[in-house]
């Protein structure tokens, strides 16, 4: 009995510990406030882009693999750019938890210049190369043939984009999560609203049907309207702290820029080796065929839809985080990203089952084979069963350790072990074992698994917290002007 005893007393004081853990009115304000903008810009997008690709599924699974194709230099360009901003995103939430504008004001101004480079140089390499890029994802001629035209039209966005993403970074790690939210659903509607005259054409006026190429176009009038607003609503207020003014863009001081590319560079070099191993992913999936494309990308505007809430409570993990780190609440820090982190990982086995029992149904509106979509609902099995794992991945890797500034030990976590364990036991499973395209898909989760291992060992040494404004302010203000 007193063993009994002693044991209900345990888990009474487990019981009331997880409450008081968890019961803080403040932090779920804050989450809130900063978590369900940005979660309802993300569906709004992934819903949006849901419904492209079922405009281009009515035109056959060759269609849908030459835009899943192209789009993957798309992909290298938004985590590269998103590595930039997002490393440059940890100085301004520190600065701004310090009210700070001067060097935000110097880091926004690096963030453009960082972020253009990118852009630029995949741009020159999809407009003059575009069949030479997809050679590396597929063998088949006709997807060549039909994504490389759309590469040569889509990668005309990319400037526009990596602009727009470093006022929208930096707009959120300040606060303002409504304008990128205002901004980006409205361009996006607008890219809809172009793309289905576009791609089937509209007899009664004489506009004929482009295709996949009419796709393109909507998506470049829509990513220029929106950088155009952005920067728009951004300049006419002259006090908005990401305000940048044109000689602080020209401006370029040594000793401020290596002092900020210090943590930034292994979030650049991060998102690089990252995103070049989910494009090997990729391109393993094209070599396992058309199909197996097709029902992958299928299967990935459902995991965007599903993902969305996770990546807003993610960026809103990292904004707080990282002006609380700024304001030396290093012990509120820490709690505040265990909180996220069983919030993430709860929702995220919730998800997984809802997406089990209904998304499902969507594969019957696309005009592709059966034997695609039986592939695609076997994916989106294994997708249910892991997506908890890869939603606990996304805090602890946005939400902790870049707003803490461990970007090193981001770098070797998430930028190698893709290397190191999930490209080879994926590249095996599809090229000596030739298993089908879903257990390929299932061993890109080893990953997953051992990320979160080394992860949460990570999260509760604590060492992830440091504040990196010191390091700015170690720099005068006259070495700054």
């Amino acid at each position: 009995m007193l063993v009994y005893f002693s044991s209900g007393v345990i888990i009474m004081n487990l019981l009331r510990k997880a409450i008081l853990f968890f019961k803080d009115p403040e932090y779920y304000r804050v989450l809130f406030r900063l978590a369900l903008p940005i979660a309802s810009q993300n569906l709004v997008s992934a819903s949006l882009t849901l419904i492209a690709t079922l405009f281009i599924g009515q035109l056959g699974e060759t269609a849908v693999a030459s835009v899943s194709l192209a789009n993957q230099v798309f992909f290298l360009v938004n985590l590269m750019v998103f590595g930039t901003v997002s490393g440059c995103a940890i100085f301004i939430a520190q600065l701004w938890g310090k009210k700070d504008v001067h060097n935000i004001h110097r880091v926004v101004s690096l963030m453009v210049k960082l972020a253009l480079l990118v852009a630029v140089l995949f741009t020159a390499l999809a407009f003059f190369f575009p069949e030479m890029v997809l050679h590396v994802y597929s063998n088949d001629p006709e997807v060549i043939k039909q994504g490389g035209h759309f590469l040569q039209i889509i990668c005309w966005t990319y400037i526009f984009y990596a602009t727009t993403m470093v006022f929208s970074t930096a707009s959120r790690s300040t606060g303002n999560v409504r304008l990128p939210l205002f901004v980006s659903t409205t361009a996006l509607g607008i890219e809809i609203i172009l793309a289905f005259p576009l791609i089937f054409g509209v007899k009664a006026i004489g506009l004929p049907a482009l295709g996949i190429d009419g796709f393109a176009i909507a998506a470049l009038i829509a990513r220029i309207l929106e950088c155009g607003a952005m920067l728009f609503f951004i300049y006419r207020d002259p006090l908005n702290p990401v305000r940048v003014e044109l000689k602080e863009l020209l401006d370029w001081d040594s000793k401020f820029v290596a002092t900020v590319l210090m943590p930034v560079l292994p979030v650049i070099g991060n998102e690089t080796l990252w995103s070049f191993g989910i494009t090997t992913y990729n391109a393993i999936y094209g070599h396992v065929g058309t199909d197996a494309v097709a029902a992958m990308n299928m299967v990935a505007t459902i995991e965007q839809i599903a993902f969305v809430l996770f990546q807003g409570v993610g960026t809103a993990t990292s904004i707080m985080v990282g002006n609380l780190i700024g304001k030396k609440e290093r012990e509120k820090a820490f709690i505040y990203g265990g909180r996220s982190l069983a919030l993430q990982a709860g929702s995220a086995v919730m998800m997984g089952l809802l997406v089990y029992l209904f998304a499902g149904n969507i594969f019957q509106l696309y005009k592709v084979s059966q034997i695609v979509i039986a592939e695609a609902q076997a994916i989106l099995v294994v997708l249910a069963l892991g997506i908890w794992i890869k939603a606990t991945n996304h805090v602890i890797i946005i939400g902790l350790l870049r707003a803490g500034g461990d970007t090193r030990f981001s770098l070797v976590l998430d930028g190698m072990v893709i290397w190191f364990v999930g490209v080879p036991a994926t590249a095996l499973g599809a090229f000596l074992f030739h298993l089908p395209i879903w257990y390929v898909y299932a061993l890109t989760f080893t990953e997953e698994i051992v990320k979160a291992s080394i992860g949460l060992w990570r999260y509760f040494s604590r060492r992830w917290i440091n504040d990196m404004t010191r390091k700015v302010e170690e720099i005068s203000p006259f070495e700054l002007c």
